[in-house]
């Protein structure tokens, strides 16, 4: 009997829940015309995300002085329909930006386009009836400034907790949707203050020897998502990107992987056998091997290791210029790079 395939569960990004929350709150407040608070927890998903389960705290009231604001200082979105006045505010646990580059323009909470617009439809529907209202309100999350320590906030100058995020409303499983978008925002981040080259990272030791080189700024960590981010770098006219990576995730690369998570597949080392014996001229023996390490440690004690870094780098830079003819792209092995000194 075959396994039955397990079924993927989609989640809401923050930025849905937050509406949802802001929604219920302004009901309540509008009814009782007093200080009314909203808590939600954000669905959980099979996707890859550190904000799954976390709390959501919205409060609405016509009177400043009773909200918790963040103690990041900052100005409130505007939001202003007829007569009637909606302002915004980051409360605890929600980011303020403090850096150009971004969606939203520094000084103002970390509550993207989409959350706000629909934020703005939901106050605009509720308040036709009335005049001259001023509300109040805060988006807050219980622990989002611990939990923006995972994220590339403070990276990209969002300090004081994390975003409040959505474009589409779903987060769809295993796609790892918020990681590309984050990875995505800080390309864009990169490319507004004009950091020349950008470095893409995939692993702790690329990123390490990364950091000895060049600005913090310059450097996306990219995880397995080679060809999500080069795709980014591409539609965004970024004029120079170095990806650096280990000599085991690079022959993924060359070898067509998109992404180099093990889910996806793994090496071949038959073809990667032929490859050394065309381009070197020496059969390897995968059997006792099994490792890219491990094969490029024969060849060493042969001299013949940075030929083979330079053979699996060049073929890399041709896959991806395959995939991308117009990307600027230029793929680096960890282990020649720390050699040369790129």
């Amino acid at each position: 009997m075959a396994e039955e395939k397990k079924v993927l569960r989609k989640g809401l990004t923050t930025g849905v829940h937050a509406t949802l929350a802001f929604a219920k709150a302004l009901e309540a407040f509008l009814i009782t015309k007093e200080l009314s608070i909203t808590k939600i927890n954000k669905i959980d998903n099979d996707d890859l995300d550190v904000t799954k389960g976390c709390e959501i705290v919205v409060s609405v009231s016509d009177k400043k002085n009773e909200l918790i604001i963040s103690t990041v200082k900052h100005n409130a979105q505007e939001l202003i329909i007829g007569t009637n006045k909606l302002y915004i505010y980051a409360g605890i646990g929600v980011g303020v930006v403090t850096k150009k580059g971004l969606k939203i323009a520094p000084n103002y909470p970390a509550i993207n386009p989409v959350p706000l617009e629909n934020i703005q439809k939901i106050f605009i529907k509720e308040s036709e009836q009335y005049h001259n209202l001023v509300l109040h309100c805060t988006l807050s999350v219980t622990n989002g400034e611990e939990i923006a320590k995972q994220t590339a906030n403070a990276k990209v100058g969002v300090i004081g907790g994390i975003s409040i995020l959505g474009t589409s409303g779903i987060v769809k499983p295993v796609s790892s949707t918020a990681y590309i978008d984050s990875v995505k925002t800080e390309i864009e981040f990169a490319k507004q203050n004009e950091f020349v080259p950008l470095i893409f990272t995939l692993g702790n030791s690329a990123f390490r020897v990364s950091k000895e080189k060049y600005d913090e700024g310059q450097i996306v960590e990219v995880a397995n998502f080679v060809y999500d981010s080069i795709e980014i770098s591409t539609n965004l006219n970024i004029p120079k990107v170095i990806f650096v990576c280990g000599i085991g995730k690079m022959t993924k690369v060359y070898q067509g992987f998109k992404n180099t998570h093990n889910r996806f597949g793994t090496i071949d080392f038959v073809q990667l056998k032929k490859d050394i014996k065309s381009e070197l001229g020496y059969e390897v023996d995968i059997e006792s091997t099994k490792t890219v390490k491990g094969i490029s440690q024969e060849l060493e004690t042969l001299g013949l290791v940075d030929e083979l870094y330079t053979m699996i780098a060049k073929k890399a830079n041709e896959q991806i210029k395959q995939w991308f003819p117009k990307s600027n792209v230029e793929a680096l092995i960890l282990e020649q790079s720390e050699v040369t000194g790129w």
